[in-house]
């Protein structure tokens, strides 16, 4: 018999696959283990990103919570002082009579049974939807091709209400929605590098604040384990968050 070939060992690590010179030198200066204050963090972020378009500004805590219990789940909204950045599409499912306002609010559909059997269906190109109470009943026929993909209007997150107009306002300004997935991981943005130093940091702070805000009543032990941000294809950087308290 021949000799058996050996394999590579198998690795999923972002920081060790496929890395481009760019982010090997950005790695290299930045340290894969250092962590920072919020305001060095963010100075990286700009410093190491080299994409020639407006980059998004991400961020991603990994939470001390078990996402098993639903009352450790977390999902909120936050409305960043400066705005995301993001062209969010809305759609609205309401009556007749509130049709004509929620598109002037900024929707980009609104309607009833029509628009829900389309849902039902499998379409989906919009980013948030809003519905009144009333329609409720009516969507649950769209619960299947909706909640899989986290478009399902909730109260906790203000998307079911009579006042369509003033969410659907506040979305299409850049309000943010984000939850937790089934490994406790927050992934949301806080905006572009374009928008600056001064006013990323203004909204990276009030992402973290709105995160801590949230931490569930029963959640024990340390609630923010980890903490990193990047830009779209720029490196991982970590935050110790209790460098800013010193």
């Amino acid at each position: 018999m021949g000799a058996r070939l050996r394999r590579a060992p198998f690795t999923t690590n972002p920081l060790i696959m496929n890395k481009s010179k760019h982010l090997k030198e950005a790695y290299k200066a930045i340290g894969t283990e250092t962590s920072y204050s919020t305001a060095e963090a963010l100075k990286l972020m700009l410093k190491h990103s080299k994409v020639k378009f407006d980059a998004t500004a991400e961020i991603h805590f990994t939470l001390g919570i078990d996402p098993r219990h639903a009352d450790q789940q977390i999902r909120s909204t936050i409305s960043l002082p400066n705005g995301s950045g993001k062209t969010v599409r809305v759609v609205a499912v309401c009556g007749d009579d509130k049709e004509k306002a929620a598109k002037a609010a900024g929707a980009i559909e609104a309607g009833g049974e029509e628009l829900v059997d389309r849902m039902a269906k499998g379409w989906t190109d919009f980013d948030a939807l809003v519905a009144t109470p009333d329609m409720m009943r009516v969507l649950a026929k769209a619960a299947r091709t909706l909640g899989p993909k986290g478009l399902m209007p909730n109260p906790k997150t203000g998307t079911v209400t009579p006042d369509i107009e003033k969410v659907i306002k506040e979305l299409v300004a850049g309000r943010l929605e984000f939850r937790n997935d089934k490994f406790g991981i927050v992934h949301t943005v806080f905006g572009k590098l374009s928008f600056g130093e001064d006013k990323l940091i203004t909204n990276l702070e009030a992402m973290i604040k709105a995160i801590q805000d949230a931490k569930p009543s029963g959640q024990k032990g340390v609630f923010i384990k980890k903490l990193t941000i990047n830009s779209t294809m720029g490196p991982g950087i970590k935050i110790n968050l209790d460098t800013d308290k010193q």
